[in-house]
């Protein structure tokens, strides 16, 4: 009697009781667009003074980024890194994908997606850093059939388990890559959305239901994905370089941004700014079903309080040793900070950029030869970094101009000016928007521009300045030589018309001496910002 008294209420507490529905924590912990910055920086990422040691100004930097991953990799923990750690600073100019390899073997990533800049070197640089890592590199879009030397290496997704449970990880670059990089001919850049949806069917038929998107495409494409995109339940972006965060007052927004996928199920976007000054974590937990369900999380800056980890801060010195003959030749002296944040030059004029832009235009005049009235232009994006007010090294020339661009000169007409102008604040609406590195920094000629216009019809005013120094108003019929760098007159940026130029020359002398040679000549230098970019807002 008394078993069967037990066994009834064994069965009644069976039926009343459900077992409660099992719940999955995992810590996601995310870097993008480390653009090389492996020894510490400012806050915004510029080169870290012994002024700003002393100041504990100093943030940053690959050492106290992996004193803070030792603390935080605990449980169910996962390190992605989304895209662009190649190319930005001496450490990538002397010793290319090899850096990025040694420093990342250290922090030991657990899947890392392809940035745009990582095709910098071309296939074969991605070649070479492809034959190192241990760790999954990947990408949904990338088209390598045509490419031997990428053919089959790139996979568009991992699956890696954690607390016995499979999360899937999907890659994703942005289809601006052959504007903004040098991927060349041979290797595409399929649809975003198709592409990520088929990766992410592909890892719900086998049974994976917690899925992150690791994307290079920028944050408001991420938006836009979360919301036509069904499986993600999490995306990792980088390339605009966007920081949310719940604790910096000078975030784009709160961290993470919720939004919701076609079925109706919640979708979180997170991004942690760039140069590797804040480290993102996001703590999520999924349901049984892979939904989920709740979550915590800030973008914080790794700031000088934080210890550096010791092995790789002394991995970092030895990578130090030979930059500091190159980083203490002396160039000059400028009066004026040499303000190039991207922040700046990507969407209005810069005093980093009228200076590039100044040097081209001088560099034009001297050797003359060119016909009709000169103009310069440069690519905000080209430009990557400040430099302090005070003695102004090769060194410091070099973090600015990473790229090895080369002078490049061609002729166009004033309309295709014009419409390559357009093309080049076609993003300066918006600060989250991909592709805002094709601003134009000029010389030689001024414009306005109203960025809340319909595309195509934002620049407002354009002049040049002839021989004599008189400006007149851009004649659509007249020839201009248009001085630039060897990537924008290939139609980089989406630059297409200078791209379609019948007279050109890509071959002139580095754009990184030209500056050297501008600033010598003139040192102390005091370039200020003088009106020849209108914002009109």
């Amino acid at each position: 009697m008394a078993k069967r008294l037990l066994l009834g209420l064994a069965l009644t507490a069976a039926t009343a009781w459900p077992a409660a529905a099992q719940e999955f924590p995992l810590r996601i912990l995310h870097v993008n667009d480390v653009h090389a910055r492996y020894d510490e920086t400012t806050a915004t990422g510029t080169l870290c003074t012994a002024k700003d040691a002393a100041g504990n100004k100093c943030v940053g930097g690959a050492a106290r980024l992996a004193t803070r991953l030792k603390e935080l990799r605990t449980g169910n923990a996962l390190f992605l890194d989304a895209g662009d750690q190649f190319q930005g600073t001496l450490f990538y100019n002397q010793f290319k994908d090899a850096v990025v390899y040694t420093i990342l073997d250290l922090l030991k990533p657990d899947a890392q997606t392809i940035g745009n800049h990582e095709f910098d070197d071309g296939p074969q640089g991605l070649s070479s850093y492809l034959s190192r890592v241990t760790w999954p590199v990947i990408s949904a879009n990338i088209v390598t059939a045509k490419q031997p030397a990428l053919r089959g290496r790139i996979k568009p997704s991992t699956v890696v388990t954690r607390g016995g449970q499979r999360i899937g990880i999907v890659g994703l670059t942005t289809v601006e890559t052959p504007t903004a990089s040098s991927p060349g001919p041979t290797v595409g850049f399929a649809d975003e959305a198709k592409s990520l949806q088929a990766a992410v069917d592909a890892l719900r038929r086998q049974g994976v239901n917690k899925i992150i998107a690791l994307t290079h495409v920028g944050y408001s494409v991420d938006q836009t994905l979360a919301a036509t995109v069904d499986g993600v339940d999490v995306f990792v972006g980088g390339h605009s370089h966007t920081l949310l965060s719940n604790s910096d007052p000078k975030a784009a927004g709160p961290y993470p941004y919720v939004g919701k996928s076609p079925s109706g199920a919640p979708v979180l976007v997170v991004q942690a700014g760039a140069y590797s000054t804040h480290l993102g974590q996001l703590d999520v937990v999924f349901d049984d079903k892979g939904v989920v369900k709740s979550w915590t999380g800030d973008a914080k800056l790794i700031g000088a309080e934080v210890v550096p980890d010791p092995v790789v801060k002394e991995k970092v010195r030895q990578l130090n040793v030979p930059l500091e003959t190159l980083r203490r030749t002396p160039v000059g002296e400028s009066k004026v900070e040499l303000v190039g944040a991207s922040s700046s030059c990507r969407f209005r004029e810069c005093v980093m950029g009228d200076l590039i832009s100044d040097a081209l235009l001088a560099h034009a005049t001297a050797k003359g030869g060119y016909k009709g009235t000169a103009v310069a232009i440069q690519n905000g994006g080209g430009i990557r970094s400040s430099i302090p007010a005070g003695a102004v090294t090769m060194g410091q020339i070099l973090e600015v101009l990473p790229f090895s661009n080369s002078v490049a000169t061609a002729e166009v007409t004033g309309a295709d000016l014009l419409k390559d102008l357009e093309a080049g604040v076609a993003r300066a609406h918006d600060p989250n928007a991909p592709g805002t590195g094709r601003f134009p920094q000029v010389a030689g000629l001024r414009y306005s521009f109203a960025p809340a216009k319909p595309e195509g019809q934002r620049i407002q005013k354009v002049e040049v300045r002839d021989k004599a120094g008189a400006w007149a108003p851009l004649d659509p019929a007249a020839t201009y030589t248009v001085f630039t760098n060897d990537f924008v007159r290939k139609g980089g940026d989406g630059y297409v018309n200078l791209a379609k130029a019948k007279v050109f020359y890509d071959y002139g002398p580095e754009l990184e001496g030209v500056v050297a040679d501008y600033i010598k000549a003139r040192s102390p230098v005091a370039p200020a910002l003088d009106g020849r970019i209108t914002r009109m807002e």
